[in-house]
């Protein structure tokens, strides 16, 4: 299993797999860019071939760390200005990654705002997704489930089943399950039970051959609350037994599982006992 956090890139993009190492991971998650920004800077060549060295060097697989793109991306943004960025800020991230020799990019699918239907918004998300593709090599977008606060499309299964259904290059789309967004939502992973059926419904309703990443949290808000509130694991609604679950699961093997719990100080104590639940 690759277990690890969403780690810091603060000072260079080529910090993150040292950040990862220094907690006891073996996969990890960063942002690309400031993902409070629409762009940025273009990398220096030699925080490339820095990042590079440091992934080979710590035994990092390019198959587990799932970088993150930025909060401002919405694909199916009424505000036409606002969805002409998105699809550029979105195109670069892709192009980051593809410098950085990575696989994916993981973003939310995006809000409607009230002005479209959900099936109309999916339909706009898929067309735009098919411009990125089109518009670039090697890199997989990861549609990420959602709460479903507001206008946020991503909390159903269904809705990203619809978005890959029109995306015409299937071999570079995929899905990241985030614990604590799809409990929101209202499938509740909290017990044995509940696990089984809600895994059994996404693999129905898209596949476990589309999942490429699960963002590890518990859940501050209840059950079918809408609201991302993400929680230590084992301290929110959701409690430890899905961890447990998904740790000896083999349809997670290798897919990066990635903390985003809120006390980054913990996550050393966390990844060990994710580890701690494994069965040999």
């Amino acid at each position: 299993m690759f277990i690890g956090a969403h780690v810091s890139a603060a000072g260079g993009v080529e910090k993150a797999p040292l950040n990862a190492k220094r907690i006891g991971a073996n996969a990890f998650a960063l942002f690309l860019k400031n993902q409070r920004r629409w762009f940025d800077r273009p990398y220096p060549p030699e925080r490339v071939k820095k990042f590079k060295e440091n992934v080979r060097k710590l035994g990092f697989s390019t198959d587990c760390i799932l970088p993150h793109a930025g909060y401002l991306i919405n694909l199916c943004s009424p505000d036409k200005e606002k969805a002409e960025k998105s699809f550029l800020a979105l195109l670069d991230e892709v192009e980051r990654a593809n410098q950085l020799g990575l696989k994916y990019v993981n973003f939310h699918p995006g809000a409607h705002l009230g002005k479209y239907g959900e099936k109309e918004a999916l339909t706009i998300i898929a067309e735009r997704i098919n411009q990125i593709l089109d518009k670039s090599e090697g890199v997989t977008l990861v549609l990420e489930t959602t709460a479903g606060q507001g206008s946020n499309l991503g909390y159903r299964f269904e809705h990203l089943a619809q978005i890959i259904e029109l995306v015409e290059d299937k071999s570079r789309i995929g899905v990241c399950i985030d614990t604590c967004h799809i409990f929101a939502a209202g499938y509740d992973i909290s017990t044995e039970k509940g696990y089984l059926k809600t895994m059994e419904e996404f693999e129905k309703v898209i596949g476990f051959n589309y999942l490429k990443g699960v963002h590890l949290n518990d859940s501050k808000a209840k059950l079918g609350s809408r609201k991302d509130r993400h929680a230590p694991l084992g301290e929110g609604y959701i409690g430890l037994t899905p961890f447990r679950l998904i740790v000896n699961d083999d349809r997670f093997k290798n897919v990066p599982l990635i903390l985003e719990t809120p006390e980054p100080e913990r996550w050393p104590e966390e990844i060990k006992l994710l580890r701690s639940f494994m069965e040999n």
